[in-house]
């Protein structure tokens, strides 16, 4: 099939089979590898994109019926050379450790505050008649928010703190600090 993508705004013709995914037209067809192949059964979140500003597992998503909609990668998400304020919270708040999961929790960090922004709802919010705003989410809404994007290095707590960054809260400093006390014994404070 003859396909136009319309990808980080700039248009993609592809000659495609019909059961070709999107994750693996980018990564193949087109050569952004930003996203990556994980489970290959929508259960890792590593291939996360944006469509149409909502997250998408582009593993399970059909390249021919992206025609039309505007996808958004992890290379689309910083302009020249200024990074996505999200991406720069993840160095900030080391929100990586081997990366590999870092593009898809990007991208789904993205989709997260703008779909608090319209108001959507989580399984945890306390009032669905009131939905929660940026600057209450709490950390039992973001970690139900993002429960669909795993991280096999753990590194949980600093994807948090680069979330609560974004937000505007203060998140906790991201490496705990050795003081010395008075009596020459070390203790660590965070």
């Amino acid at each position: 099939m003859n396909i136009t993508l319309t990808i980080n705004g700039e248009q993609h013709p592809l000659a495609i089979e019909p059961w070709v995914t999107l994750l693996d037209a980018l990564r193949e067809e087109l050569g952004l590898v930003g996203s990556k192949k994980g489970c290959d059964h929508g259960q890792c979140g590593a291939c996360t994109v944006l469509i149409d500003g909502q997250r998408v597992y582009s593993c399970l998503a059909l390249a021919v019926m992206q025609e039309g909609k505007a996808i958004i990668t992890i290379e689309g998400l910083a302009t020249q050379e200024t990074l996505h304020p999200v991406q720069e919270a993840f160095i900030d708040h080391d929100g990586f450790q081997c990366g590999y999961c870092t593009p898809g929790q990007i991208c789904a960090i993205v989709a997260l505050l703008e779909e608090v922004k319209r108001g959507c709802v989580s399984a945890v919010t306390p009032d669905l008649s009131t939905p929660v705003s940026i600057a209450e989410l709490c950390e039992a809404e973001i970690k139900e928010r993002l429960s669909g994007n795993l991280c096999r290095c753990s590194a949980y707590n600093g994807i948090l703190a680069a979330v609560q960054q974004v937000m505007g809260q203060n998140p906790p400093s991201p490496m705990a600090e050795v003081l010395v006390s008075d009596s020459g014994n070390q203790e660590i404070s965070s």
